[in-house]
């Protein structure tokens, strides 16, 4: 088969069955797809077009590839595809009935109860807590020439999500607090796990021990939380109600509130560790990001956040560059027509959304550092519609990403008032892809406290 461009505009004649790809005997493409998801990415798109198969451990699966795949899948327009079988596949037993698992009208239902808790008078109550959180955090944040940026900032982002979330956990100590983010990161990893069972010494056997920890963190407090007043988003969802009158039960308010500390301390944590990279290898912009800081206080207001141009320009370029969810998973729940190819019922479709970010039909110069191109006389991430979907699409589209922009403008916000750093030009950060993306050597930069 003919190579395809990586340009969009440029179209061939697609086949209406999908050829066998089978990789590696066993494990397809597994292997390809953990040492380079983006690399495989491109393979499959250049070989087989925008809608490509993929075969891992057994699973014949579909890659879309491509905007335009990528956007009948997210949209959905006539609901083949569903969300809940493919995660829980994946996660599912550790995450489950998280607002991501679910599906269709049960969704739009706690969606609906769900978005409440994430007005925008809600979003600045949270940044007004998120302040003190931070400067706690980070007050021991000294100079360090080896300072592992991303495991500190998955310590403050999963402190912050405690605060906020929780409104602390106040009888809890340090080494509880430990064991709440080892559960955590067990659960995420769950997804590259071999053994799919409660078997000890397994990544899902390590999962399901998580589970159990996180569910008895949130037990202890759900009683109080219930009971009180407070505006941390655990005691809101507790009170949360739908113009109907429905309400979150017990388990309900456990699982939402499990799936969201997830979602809000890992992918916060990779996009700031992303941003941070970024910003040491390139000082004229960490510069420029710092005199926008400077201009305001220490604790700058949700209104004030969005006025920081240059850290929002920054932000949405590391997203493109390393989108902390780099593939979304949907199951077909009857047949569907993808660019011209049939995808029958009941099967794994993976969505690329990275792809998106750096085909050079919708980017100028897709794979240097730029943030310039989302600036509004070139806005290209408008090239397409789904051009730029770090946060996913449709009805499933991240209900937290203005929350998760405000927190991590936020972290920037006061590093950059109180600290220098760089970054070796050439460094490549060494990604771990079993599970989200993250640096395996913990990102060390050069940190210098100013004050």
């Amino acid at each position: 088969m003919a190579t395809l461009p990586l340009d969009p505009s440029e179209t061939r004649p697609v086949p209406d069955q999908l050829p066998e790809d089978r990789g590696l005997p066993v494990l397809g493409r597994l292997l390809h797809y953990t040492r380079d998801p983006l690399a495989l990415m491109r393979h499959q798109y250049a070989t087989y077009g925008p809608v490509a198969p993929f075969k891992a451990i057994g699973t014949d699966a579909v890659m879309l590839l491509g905007p335009d795949a990528c956007e009948t899948a997210l949209r959905n327009a006539d609901k083949a595809f569903a969300n809940g079988p493919a995660w829980t596949r994946l996660v599912g037993p550790f995450f489950t009935r998280g607002l991501m698992l679910l599906d269709f009208e049960e969704h739009h239902a706690h969606r609906r109860i769900m978005q409440e808790a994430f007005t925008r008078d809600r979003l600045a109550a949270y940044v007004a807590r998120m302040h003190p959180a931070i400067a706690q955090g980070t007050a021991g944040w000294g100079s360090d020439p080896e300072f592992l940026a991303y495991r500190r900032l998955k310590q403050l982002t999963l402190d912050i999500a405690a605060d906020i979330f929780m409104g602390g956990a106040e009888d809890h100590d340090a080494a509880a607090m430990d064991r709440v983010n080892a559960a955590f990161v067990d659960c995420v990893q769950a997804a590259a796990g071999i053994v799919r069972a409660d078997v000890p010494l397994t990544r899902w056997g390590r999962a399901f021990r998580g589970r159990r920890v996180l569910e008895d963190f949130l037990r202890h407090y759900l009683p109080a939380r219930r009971a009180g007043d407070g505006v941390d988003l655990f005691s809101v969802l507790c009170r949360l109600e739908s113009d109907d009158g429905e309400r979150f039960g017990d388990d309900d308010v456990v699982d939402h509130m499990i799936f969201l500390m997830m979602a809000a301390h890992d992918t916060s944590t990779t996009t700031l560790s992303t941003m941070l990279q970024l910003l040491g290898q390139h000082p004229e912009w960490q510069d420029r990001c710092r005199a926008e800081s400077r201009a305001l206080g220490d604790e700058p207001t949700l209104a004030e956040l969005d006025g920081l141009t240059s850290v929002d320009l920054v932000m949405k370029e590391a997203l493109r560059l390393r989108p902390p969810v780099p593939v979304v998973v949907r199951k077909t729940v009857k047949d569907a027509v993808v660019e011209g190819v049939r995808i029958a019922a009941d099967t794994d479709v993976i969505v690329c959304v990275h792809l998106n970010h750096v085909l050079p039909g919708l980017w100028t110069d897709p794979d240097r550092f730029d943030p310039e191109r989302f600036a509004a006389d070139r806005r290209e991430d408008k090239s397409h519609r789904y051009a730029w979907e770090p946060f996913g699409g449709g009805v499933h589209k991240c209900l937290g990403l203005f929350f998760a922009g405000a927190e991590v403008k936020a972290v920037m916000h006061r590093l950059l008032r109180h600290h220098r750093w760089s970054v070796d030009p050439s460094y490549v950060a060494p990604l771990d892809h079993h599970s989200l993306p993250f640096p395996s050597d913990g990102l060390p930069i050069d940190l210098v406290r100013t004050g």
